[in-house]
């Protein structure tokens, strides 16, 4: 350019430039096709530098142990990432109640596996008619994928849950990381007032790590212990189903 000849073939061109590449945490490409860069730094360095405009759709932000609402049944907030995401996790806020099954299992099998109350609704924790009565551990297994309670669960989702995208139990991670407990309990104050209730336990689907005869369950003494498989049919927990669906079904 400078001597006014341009050149015809690349192997004539030689690119020279100097200082560090940009990087952008943000790079985001928008419906309309407009760009949206943020987040950025040169060589490692932060810079206060954005470039176009964030389009994209926003959504209500939740707090762990936030009360909400889906298909007439309360349940509490576990995990959000905030107004940039659709779905939110779901804890039912009460077990799985008599009453809200009835309709869709047998009336005789509900009163079987109703707790001492007469209210919540209870199963055991085996995947082979071994496991029901003590000490009967050939073929037992915590797999939560063969277990009664699986059954349970996925009967709710069908039935009262039936937006959710995923239905399970709650996980030890989720207890330990999130919800501020330990191996022995979950002391958090902030927490310990919906997490547990003195008038029932419940299970999780994590396998107990000592034993593969063992799962986790959350107590009634604000404690988070374990039970061997083979005698889950006795000591039968109740069913607090953890949801996953989208903001926009809430009510």
């Amino acid at each position: 350019l400078d001597n006014g000849d341009f050149p015809t073939d690349i192997s004539q061109l030689s690119i020279e430039y100097s200082g560090d590449q940009v990087e952008c945490a943000t790079t985001q490409l928008n419906s309309d096709s407009s760009v949206y860069l943020a987040g950025c730094t040169v060589g490692g360095r932060s810079v206060d530098y954005t470039y176009g405009n964030d389009k994209s759709p926003t959504y209500t932000a939740y707090t762990v142990g936030d009360e909400v609402v889906y298909n007439g049944v309360n349940y509490y907030v576990i995990k959000d990432s905030g107004i940039k995401e659709s779905i939110v996790t779901l804890l039912k806020a009460e077990p799985i109640t008599s009453s809200e099954i009835i309709p869709y299992i047998s009336s005789t099998e509900v009163a079987s596996k109703v707790d001492t109350s007469g209210i919540y609704l209870k199963t055991g924790y085996y995947s082979n008619e071994n496991c029901k009565s003590a000490g009967g551990i050939t073929g037992c297994s915590t797999d939560y994928n063969v277990s009664d309670v699986k059954q349970l669960v996925d009967v709710w989702k069908t039935n009262k849950a039936p937006s959710a995208t995923e239905a399970r139990l709650i996980t030890y991670d989720e207890l330990i990381d999130n919800l501020g407990c330990t191996s022995s309990s979950c002391s958090n104050s902030s927490y310990s007032s919906w997490i547990y209730n003195s008038d029932y336990w419940y299970w999780t689907n994590s396998q107990y790590q000592e034993s593969e005869l063992e799962v986790w369950y959350v107590g009634q003494f604000n404690n988070l212990s374990n039970i061997k498989v083979y005698t889950l049919d006795y000591y039968g927990g109740v069913v607090r189903p953890v949801i996953t669906i989208k903001k926009s079904a809430l009510e």
